[in-house]
This record gives C-alpha cells, structure tokens and sequence, in this order.
C-alpha cells in the first residue's frame, strides 16, 4: 500500500507517518518497505485519470503486508495503536492454538503407538488359539481307564 492511504488509514498526514518511519528505519527492511521508482511512479500516475497527488516532491514509499504491521507499533494515532493491540491478541491467539495442536499431534502418536501393540497382541492372540486347534486335531484318541463293560 502506498504510503498516503496508509495515513489515511491510520488517520494521520503522509509527512507524520514519513516522519516516523525515518526516526524508525531499521524497523523496515527492504521486504516491509521499498520506494517506488520514477517509472513505477509515472505508470501509477498514468493509471490514475485526475490525479489528487498534485505535485508530489518525492517518490512515495509503499509498504508490504509486515511493513503495514509495523508502521502500527510506530505510530502513535489512536487507530495505531488499537491496531497493534488487535494484532498482539491475534499473535496470541494463534499461539495458543499452534501449542494445542501440538499437544494433540502428541495425543494422537500416544494412540497410535497403543493400537500398533493392540494389533500386535491380537496377532498374538490368534497364533496360540491356532497352536491350540491344531494341537487338539493332532491329538491320539484316548485310551479309556476304568472298568470295561
């Protein structure tokens, strides 16, 4: 986003922002913040019909989606700063939610380790059971013991 609905985003001047980005620059690398080039500015320009910049006397910057993050924690207008409280919430609650889905991942690998040996054991199971089938088919009938009639 341009620097210009920026501030008007954030209720602000174009200069007041500019000005904070200066005191804050090492706050906004080339992937948060760039500045357009002439060219860049004339085509955005020409694309514009009536042009509402009139005569600007610097290039305008314009700021990725962590840039726009950024500018909220150096800004002091109040729609920064709500802005950057509902950002920490959300930093928060996403959080929150990567270490509950950490502690279900672990839940779930428990529970698989405990089917895998239920399995196991019930192959186990069935190889006795067959043992004991076999061994009964196997078996020589028995000669009887007692009195004869």
């Amino acid at each position: 986003m341009l620097d210009r609905d920026l501030a008007s985003l954030y209720g602000i001047e174009t200069k007041v922002l500019n000005q904070a980005v200066k005191r804050n620059i090492s706050r906004f690398p080339e992937d948060f913040m760039f500045q357009l080039t002439e060219t860049e500015f004339q085509n955005l320009k020409s694309q514009i019909v009536t042009s509402s910049w009139g005569g600007t006397r610097k290039l305008p910057s314009v700021f990725t989606e962590h840039g726009i993050l950024m500018l909220s924690s150096v800004l002091n207008s109040e729609k920064a700063i709500q802005t950057n409280i509902q950002i920490m919430r959300i930093f928060a609650k996403v959080r929150q939610m990567l270490l509950d889905t950490t502690e279900i991942k672990l839940d779930i690998v428990q529970i698989q380790k405990k089917l895998e040996n239920q399995g196991k054991n019930i192959e186990l199971v069935f190889s006795y059971l067959d043992e004991l089938t076999n061994k009964k088919e196997e078996q020589k009938p028995r000669t009887k013991i007692g009195y004869k009639k």
